[in-house]
């Protein structure tokens, strides 16, 4: 048993410091295998999706040096095996990245279908269509996704929808691919733009990452590289919100802030005070909210994986707000759990309706997935009394050291392993 438990009431100050981006680093870590050569990848997250890609990829025979909690070197010209199989890949979303990877280098490969959040449908047929456009042999059968190409070739695609995914393993495919590949309708996300930049830093030809017309070249093969992992957009505004939430006074640390501007403008019009410097931003909120209107969209509109964390500030904003989501069907899924704290939520479809208390009180509840974990985190820290947190590792997927962190600005959470510790902990704040 591990739970989070949380006394709320406490405002947040002080400092705090963003790790790598777990989106961009899990696509990187896979791109790192396309050459023989050893690469060295900074800034990278101690999260539980990285460990187990790292443990995947050793599996089939790359050497994997991990220097420190933040550094590894790969090294991928030991590999011995194509198939990627094993009981903790099945359970991570980012699996799929070694198909695209391991195709373009070795012409042929299967993998796993990949787990993941329980947050909505996210098809692969995207990644099948890309795949086969450049002449690859596509199965779906038994569990896993099987691709050989005896020449990859560089073809015009369309992506139906602006997929990161997709994008992503359609571009490290064609990076070793024979050709010109001009991927149209591509997903603009900032761990997009990352992947290639690091693809480039190997000697990969791509252009346009960032805009909806990428266009990659082929190259014979990859070289070495040292890289570092662009600040969690995600993580950072997680922090952004709980300050949002709680009130206080915090500088988030190590971000980059035009990645966070679809959030900065829904936190400043909710009335917190918002200061961008080059690397960091600064979020002070007295904890007396407006009500605002919310839409997910593809980057650079509001990021569907911050619309949890954003709903929770609203579910305590004066006044009656909406949150619209038009990337995942399933992203709902703890507006139960929150309703155990005093919200106010009515879910219509795709839209919830959110009239805002005058605060959160404590209860148990469940993580039903990543974000939506790390939200009834922040209902937490803004609720009166205790709050206990179950099924955590859907939250340890994709946070480091969330707990840590939190107590740092002055938040009274722990967790906790045992009821000992569990009633140790009330006892002590009680």
């Amino acid at each position: 048993m591990e739970q989070y438990v949380i006394k709320g009431g406490n405002p947040l100050y002080g400092e705090v410091e963003i790790g790598g981006a777990k989106n961009a680093a899990l696509p990187i870590l896979a791109a790192a295998i396309m050459t023989d050569e050893t690469v060295t990848i900074e800034n990278l997250p101690n999260v539980r999706d990285i460990n187990v890609l790292l443990q995947a990829i050793e599996g089939i025979g790359a050497r994997v040096e991990r220097v420190n909690d933040h550094k590894v070197k790969i090294n991928g010209s030991f590999i011995n095996d194509v198939k990627v199989d094993n009981e903790y890949i099945r359970k991570i979303r980012a699996s799929y990245y070694l198909i695209g990877a391991l195709l373009g280098k070795y012409g042929r490969t299967e993998v796993a279908l990949p787990g993941g959040c329980d947050i909505g449908s996210r098809p692969i047929d995207l990644h099948k269509k890309g795949f086969l456009a450049m002449g690859a042999n596509v199965e779906i059968a038994h569990g896993f996704f099987k691709a050989e190409a005896e020449h990859l070739m560089g073809n015009h695609i369309y992506l139906d929808k602006a997929s990161v995914g997709a994008t992503i393993n359609i571009m490290m495919a064609a990076a070793l691919a024979e050709g010109k590949t001009v991927i149209e309708n591509a997903a603009k996300e900032p761990h997009v733009v990352d992947v290639a930049n690091f693809l480039n830093c190997m000697g990969a030809n791509i252009r346009g990452a960032g805009t909806d017309v990428i266009r990659i070249v082929g190259v014979e093969k990859l070289h070495k590289a040292e890289y570092s992992i662009i600040p969690d957009q995600i993580e950072a505004g997680t922090f952004m919100c709980a300050v949002a939430a709680t009130g206080g006074d915090v500088m988030v640390t190590n971000v980059i802030p035009k990645h966070l501007e679809a959030t900065t403008a829904k936190l400043l019009e909710t009335g917190c005070e918002i200061e961008e410097f080059d690397d960091a931003v600064r979020v002070i909120s007295d904890g007396r909210l407006h009500r605002t209107q919310v839409t997910t969209l593809y980057y650079p509109g509001f990021p569907t994986d911050m619309q949890p964390q954003m709903a929770v500030v609203l579910g305590v904003a004066e006044g009656t707000s909406t949150v619209t989501e038009s990337i995942f069907e399933n992203r709902f899924k703890y507006v139960d759990e929150l309703t155990k704290m005093g919200a106010n939520i009515k879910v219509e479809s795709n839209i919830a309706i959110i009239s805002g208390v005058e605060k959160y009180t404590g209860a148990y509840v469940n993580a039903p997935d990543l974000r939506a974990g790390a939200a009834l985190v922040i209902a937490g820290l803004a609720a009166e009394g205790v709050t206990i947190v179950d099924d955590i590792q859907y939250i340890q997927r994709g946070y480091e050291d969330l707990e840590g962190k939190l107590a740092s600005l002055g938040a009274k959470i722990e967790k906790v392993t045992t009821e000992k510790e569990l009633q140790k902990f009330i006892l002590r704040v009680s």
